[in-house]
């Protein structure tokens, strides 16, 4: 099977793309290409692959690694793929949401990779779900809209809650663009190829909910002064006033005139331990 079909093939058997899935199928193969490269697949690995569609990547990763899960929510595309690919035996199709699905379904992996090209509306559950997991992947290489990419990888001074949520856990960086004229059918922007890398727990969790606790304070108004931001915080069950707020912030190094998009995941970290 030419596994780059995808288009008019299920045109012809009358399916098309659910908007309501955020469906656009990759049809190009250049586009294909790079995904693959990025993966940088070996023959030992497992992939995890998100909302394989019709299977334009499914089969050419099967034939690279040791084995492919496929998790695809719509019904309609899983017939397809259990079709196409029913000569593929290291490869499992398996029909779920994978926001609702759990570790157990997909089998108990040491080390896997992700491969997916996501909707917009579920990328960053997504990215946040396999980033908290108790075992997290080796790496993500994920295909999703390009401005998304290029927040999810910003610096100071244009920081944001996501990249701060993304950068805590691993190391994003944007590998390559694509074209919106490589779907089926074609999105209104381009999209980018994301590697998310380096994905370490190294703070526990009370550690970890006190973080975001100050961090979504921090972003609650991101034109403000982050002094004023963190008027809503409590610490050791007191209200914070303005004098201590300003003290903490100039013990680490941070004026309280400074906006939360000009903070580093340092800065974060360091408001975290001294709070």
């Amino acid at each position: 099977m030419n596994v780059f079909f995808q288009a008019k093939a299920l045109k012809k058997i009358n399916i098309a793309p659910l908007k309501r899935l955020g469906q656009n199928f990759l049809v190009d193969k250049t586009a294909i290409r790079k995904i693959l490269r990025s993966a940088d697949l070996q023959i030992g690995d497992v992939v995890l692959e998100i909302g394989p569609g019709a299977g334009a990547l499914t089969k050419i990763i099967g034939g690279k690694v040791e084995k492919v899960i496929a998790v695809e929510k719509d019904p309609r595309m899983v017939k397809i793929l259990e079709e196409n690919l029913r000569d593929c035996k290291n490869i499992e199709i398996i029909q779920e949401d994978i926001l609702k699905i759990s570790n157990s379904q997909y089998g108990q992996m040491s080390t896997y990779k992700i491969v997916a090209n996501l909707p917009f509306y579920i990328t960053s559950p997504v990215i946040r779900k396999f980033l908290e997991s108790a075992n997290p992947p080796e790496k993500m290489i994920l295909v999703i809209q390009k401005e998304l990419a290029q927040r999810i990888c910003a610096k100071p001074p244009a920081m944001n809650i996501l990249a701060v949520s993304v950068q805590i856990y691993s190391k994003p960086k944007i590998i390559d663009y694509i074209s919106k004229t490589a779907f089926w059918p074609k999105p209104k922007v381009d999209a980018a190829i994301l590697e998310i890398a380096g994905i370490k727990k190294i703070f526990g969790e009370n550690f970890m909910e006190a973080f975001f606790k100050i961090v979504k304070a921090g972003f609650s108004h991101p034109r403000k002064q982050i002094s004023n931001n963190f008027l809503s915080l409590k610490s050791s069950s007191a209200k914070l006033n303005k004098k201590t707020i300003s003290a903490w912030l100039l013990a680490n190094k941070i004026q309280p005139s400074q906006r939360a998009e000009t903070l580093s995941i340092n800065d974060w970290i360091n408001l975290t331990k001294t709070l």
